[in-house]
This record gives structure tokens, C-alpha cells and sequence, in this order.
């Protein structure tokens, strides 16, 4: 009922007995009690089409927050966000690098506790910490698929250890989810019913959602796109496989190509033009894209090169699922996503199956670089406000898609 409101801005206890199926009687129950719990305010009353004018309801979106952690090797993000999605404050800091995760769980805790005094935000109005990181991230399998780079934080028990430290419960998640996530709770992708968060950072991979709910797969790896073949004969990728999408046009492919071409090395800055400097894989591709887009020729070639190789993976994608709508997010496309854009829509709109039958849309993100920490922190509200039950749904036609896929088995 509450995301319900959140979508709805306001709406009227009639309205939400149109939007959910409940009873009157069931309505006023719960809505009585999250008025108590300071979650919902009464603001005004409706025009009136007759009758008494119906008194509106909205979320009282600084009743509580949330927190979100994006984990990499080569950055962390941190978000602060109210109840209604809204982002409060936003930081970014060093990455985990090949740091012991205890060390770097340490300071993240400080971290946290300096967004959160930061904002001036009461710690006892914070749900919870959203904390997503490449690979499937669950407490019973640790990062065991994570890139190799974060190999040394496989089985570690980072739930436990983060709320250990920080006091707050713990969800944990896939970045590339949690930024479709993000971008749909920001508005970006309201009007979709299908779409796909294609998300680079150091690695690809992209986030499903169907009618506003994510799309997670039995192990959390649904949109692995980054490991979809490419090349049934290309170059060993460090899943196993060979000629993914990942290492023919990952921001690590594209940084090993401008380091084997000295003029592009040079053009770009890149630290010894060997791989041996300091910098991150992240920092050296946004290096070479800086490079492409003032128009240095080599560079150029190899981003649209890997842009060619990304297009076609997200076409398989959307054959597969039938998607309306793609996004391009993470910190990589934040840098280079003008690039990237056209390469994908024009794939898209020269090959798509279904290209007869509807277009799909290709967009990129407004909020590229935070958007997993944004979808990680709605993962908190979720999880604690507006738990889903398998199985139910609100009635059809009955709420905008937005509004609600599934009837929340609680408040």
C-alpha cells in the first residue's frame, strides 16, 4: 500500500481501494496505522465531484531513509534516500581495491555514519544499509563469481560484518539489478513494461525489471549479458568461457587495445602505456573515452568498436525478453555513454526481431555513476516497507504500471 501511495503522489483511501482490491474496512486499518507510525500524512482534500470532497494521502517522505552502498574495486558510492526514493545526500569514495575486506568494511562503516551526520538525519529514522557489488551477493554464497580482482572477498560474510559495524540491517544485492532499480524509482522508466538497465563499470552486465519488479533469476544472475558469447573462438574470459561480451568490449578490453597503440596511449594519458601504473581500469577507460570524444582518431575506433560488440549482446537481450525500453548506466557509460547510445539504438533498430511490432528505446541514464547505490538504498525500502508476497497482484487495470506489479502482504 505504501508504494502504492509513493506512485500515486496522492491518492484517496477510495483510491487505493480501486488500486489495491482491499476492502474499505481493510484500508482504513492499515492506513489509520501508518498514519500513527508517521509514514503517511492526510494533505488536503480532492474536488469535489458531487459528493464530500475525499481527503488525499501522501507519503511523508522524511519519516524514514535509507542507505545505499555501491562496492567495487574501483570506487564506492553511498547514497542517503527518504522514503520516497528521493536521494538526501550522495558521496563517493575510494574502491575496495585489493584491500582485506575487513579493512575496507571499517571504513565503509565510518563512511556511512559521515552521510548519514552529514545530512543531519537522525540514525534512528535509517531502515537499513542496501549494499550491492558485482556478482550475486547472498550470505550463503559470498562474491564467489565476482571478477577476479575481488576474488579475496569470496564467502566473506559481509552482511554480517557491515551491520555488525554499522548497527543497521544489511540487504545485499548485484549492482547491475540494483541499478535498474535505481533508474526506475527515479522516474527515468515509468512508462515501461519491460525493460534492461545495460550497466559497464569495470565489468558489463545489465538489470531486468517487469512491470516495476526486478527480475533476479535462481541465483541472482539473471542479465549476465557481459558473458553472453560473442565468439565462440575469442579470447579466454576469466568466467571460463570464451569470446563474451565482456572481454571483447568491457572497459578492461578497451584499455588493453589504447595501451598496445602508443599514439592512443598517449593521446589518452595513460600511466606508462604497460598497465603498470596506479591508475584504475575505470580511470584509464574514461581516459581513452576523454580521448574519443575530442575526437583522437584511434581512440575513437576502439570505443566504437567495443560500442559494436555491446549493441549486439544487448539486441540478443532484447530478442530474448522482448524488451520496450534500454538504459545505459554505470560509471563507465556515465563517461562514455554519448558514444555508446547511437551504436546500440541503430543495432537496434536495424535488427531487433520484433522491430515490426514496436520500437525499443534507447536512453542514457541521468544518474549513471550513483544509480546502483540509489537502487541499492530502494532495495531497503522495499525489503522493509513494502515486502512482496509471491503469487498475489493488484488487479488489472486497476493502478498505473508503476503504481504496483504485486500486492505488498503487509504495510
Amino acid at each position: 500500500m505504501l508504494d502504492v501511495i509513493r506512485a500515486a503522489g496522492t491518492i484517496s483511501r477510495v483510491g487505493l481501494i480501486q488500486a489495491t482490491g482491499f476492502t474499505g474496512a481493510t484500508i482504513s486499518t492499515v492506513v489509520r496505522k501508518l498514519i500513527e507510525d508517521g509514514l503517511v500524512v492526510e494533505t488536503g482534500r480532492a474536488e469535489s465531484t458531487g459528493g464530500k470532497p475525499r481527503v488525499l494521502l501522501q507519503l511523508k517522505a522524511s519519516s524514514r531513509y535509507a542507505v545505499g552502498v555501491h562496492l567495487d574495486h574501483s570506487g564506492i558510492a553511498y547514497v542517503l534516500t527518504d522514503l520516497s526514493g528521493a536521494v538526501v545526500a550522495r558521496m563517493t569514495r575510494a574502491g575496495a581495491g585489493t584491500d582485506d575486506p575487513p579493512a575496507v568494511v571499517e571504513r565503509m562503516a565510518a563512511e556511512v555514519s559521515t552521510l548519514i551526520e552529514g545530512a543531519g538525519i537522525d540514525r534512528a529514522r535509517v531502515l537499513g544499509i542496501g549494499l550491492v557489488s558485482p556478482g550475486p551477493l547472498t550470505p550463503a554464497s559470498g562474491m564467489r563469481l565476482a571478477p577476479p580482482v575481488m576474488r579475496h572477498w569470496a564467502d566473506f560474510p559481509l552482511d554480517e560484518r557491515v551491520q555488525r559495524a554499522t548497527g543497521l540491517p544489511v540487504v545485499l544485492g548485484n549492482d547491475a539489478t540494483a541499478a535498474a532499480l535505481g533508474e526506475y524509482w527515479s522516474g527515468a522508466v515509468s512508462g515501461s513494461s519491460t525493460f534492461a538497465a545495460v550497466y559497464v563499470c569495470t565489468g558489463i552486465g545489465s538489470g531486468i525489471l517487469i512491470n516495476g519488479i526486478p527480475y533476479n533469476g535462481s541465483s541472482g544472475n539473471a542479465g549476465e549479458i557481459g558473458h553472453i558469447c560473442l565468439d565462440a573462438d575469442g579470447p579466454e574470459c576469466w568466467c571460463g568461457a570464451r569470446g563474451c561480451t565482456e572481454v571483447l568490449a568491457g572497459p578492461a578490453a578497451v584499455v588493453a587495445r589504447a595501451r598496445e597503440d602508443a599514439g592512443v596511449a598517449r593521446a589518452a594519458g595513460l600511466a606508462g602505456g604497460n598497465g603498470r601504473g596506479h591508475s584504475s581500469v575505470a580511470a584509464d577507460f574514461a581516459a581513452v573515452a576523454r580521448a574519443a570524444r575530442r575526437g583522437e582518431p584511434g581512440a575513437r575506433a576502439i570505443v566504437d568498436r567495443s560500442a559494436r560488440y555491446l549493441a549486439v549482446a544487448t539486441r540478443t537481450l532484447a530478442n530474448v525478453l522482448d524488451l520496450d525500453r534500454v538504459v545505459l548506466t554505470g560509471q563507465s557509460l556515465a563517461v562514455a555513454g554519448s558514444m555508446y547510445q547511437p551504436v546500440v539504438q541503430e543495432e537496434l533498430d536495424r535488427a531487433f526481431f520484433s522491430r515490426a511490432t514496436h520500437p525499443v528505446a534507447v536512453q542514457v541514464s541521468t544518474s549513471a555513476a550513483t544509480a546502483p547505490a540509489i537502487g541499492a538504498a530502494t532495495m531497503v525500502l522495499q525489503s522493509e516497507l513494502v515486502p512482496l508476497q509471491p503469487g498475489t497482484r493488484i488487479p488489472g487495470g486497476l493502478a498505473r504500471p508503476e503504481q504496483a506489479a504485486a500486492r505488498p502482504s503487509g504495510t
